[in-house]
């Protein structure tokens, strides 16, 4: 019989070691992300994918909101997180690090590749850091920053609608790049 895992048994850790543990080399961008709920959801997909930062930027809510916090299931707190007026401001601070930042929009664009082939484009190593950009839920990412990208991303889709909802896309791409980074260190 397949047991199901509950509190203690899952091997979470607290908020203190999570903070303290090493992150994957990921910043996640939010750019006028108009919906306080995918902000709380973000902030929970950046939490369990072990992300180093979140930059909020533009008019994207920030915490503490009540109805971040419903999404976010307290990940506002786990997650290192900034806000920065501008997305070009951000894009700065993520570069003062001293390390190789590789710009990733999510984006639907004519040179884009598929989520489980972007590090395969992207020349990097130990020193680099990836900042993944995810745009407005009506206007997507800007096309100043695609201009700029290292990889634009788009997820492969069958169905009738142009595009998935913003966390289901940071999901899915933040989990091509965890598992990519995460084997790649270990």
């Amino acid at each position: 019989m397949n047991k199901k895992l509950l509190g203690d048994a899952l091997q979470r850790p607290d908020i203190q070691r999570f903070k303290a543990q090493q992150k994957i080399p990921v910043i996640v961008v939010l750019d006028d992300i108009r919906s306080l709920s995918n902000v709380g959801s973000i902030f929970r997909t950046c939490d369990g994918f072990n992300v180093q930062e979140l930059m909020l930027c533009g008019i994207t809510g920030r915490p503490p909101h009540r109805d971040i916090q419903r999404t976010a299931l307290g990940a506002t707190e786990s997650v290192a997180w900034r806000y920065f007026e501008s997305t070009n401001l951000a894009l700065a601070a993520a570069s003062d690090g001293g390390k190789d930042v590789k710009l990733i929009c999510v984006e639907q664009a004519e040179l884009s590749v598929a989520p489980q082939h972007v590090l395969g484009t992207i020349d990097h190593n130990e020193d680099t850091v990836f900042v993944v950009v995810l745009g407005n839920e009506v206007q997507g990412v800007q096309q100043s920053l695609i201009d700029r990208s290292d990889a634009v991303v788009e997820i492969p889709q069958s169905g009738t609608k142009h595009s998935l909802n913003v966390t289901v896309a940071a999901g899915v791409v933040l989990w091509e790049l965890y598992k990519g980074l995460e084997l790649s260190s270990s």
